[in-house]
């Protein structure tokens, strides 16, 4: 246990001594790699009310379309990734040439696709698929030697009430006719759009 500590502390120490550009020389030198946009904005592939979104990745619609928070939240009962296959993934970025991949563990509407404690908005609570994708998608990774990163958006988070919103205005989402009255609140409320 000394040795692992030991060990696990010089390396800590490496990393705390190497400048950023030594640090991210890895990832300069990979050069290509995969970004993984996933989760209940994938159930709506851009669509919300027969519109589609208009401006911005799906992965902003909650915001762009001010979709109202109990129905955005509704959309996670039909997440269910039953065909997510993290090894197929993963070989598929390794026999591309791919060095490492990265996926929104938790995007800016606050949905994690691990079992987070801060929440029960999150892929084992919150929907019926009910597994953490990012333990299997480690496990393939290490499996095929591609680096994993999480995008965790910490301070943006457009579903709790002390997160943060962008303010984004409806005509990057559809022509609402309730877009003046919307824009009005969102400008009010430090870009929350929805008083829930």
């Amino acid at each position: 246990m000394l040795l692992t500590s030991s060990i696990f502390m010089n390396g800590v120490n490496a990393q705390q001594t190497l400048s950023k550009n030594e640090r991210m020389k890895w990832w300069q030198e990979a050069r290509f790699g995969m970004f993984i946009h996933f989760g209940v904005y994938a159930q709506l592939a851009g669509e919300y009310n027969g519109h589609q979104q208009a401006r911005g990745g799906a992965e902003w619609i909650f915001n762009r379309m001010k979709i109202p928070v109990g129905e955005y939240k509704a959309v996670a009962k039909q997440f269910n990734p039953v065909k997510f296959d993290a090894d197929a993934w993963v070989k598929t970025a390794k026999d591309a040439g791919m060095k490492y991949l990265i996926i929104t563990a938790k995007h800016h509407d606050g949905f994690a696709l691990f079992d987070s404690k801060a929440s029960d908005w999150d892929i084992m609570d919150a929907s019926p698929y009910r597994k953490d994708l990012l333990k299997p998608l480690a496990a393939a990774c290490k499996k095929y030697g591609v680096k994993l990163g999480f995008y965790y958006s910490q301070a943006q988070d457009w579903g709790n009430p002390g997160g943060s919103a962008a303010r984004k205005e409806m005509r990057e989402g559809w022509a609402n006719p309730d877009s003046t009255k919307i824009d009005n609140y969102t400008k009010e409320h430090k870009g929350h759009w929805d008083p829930a």
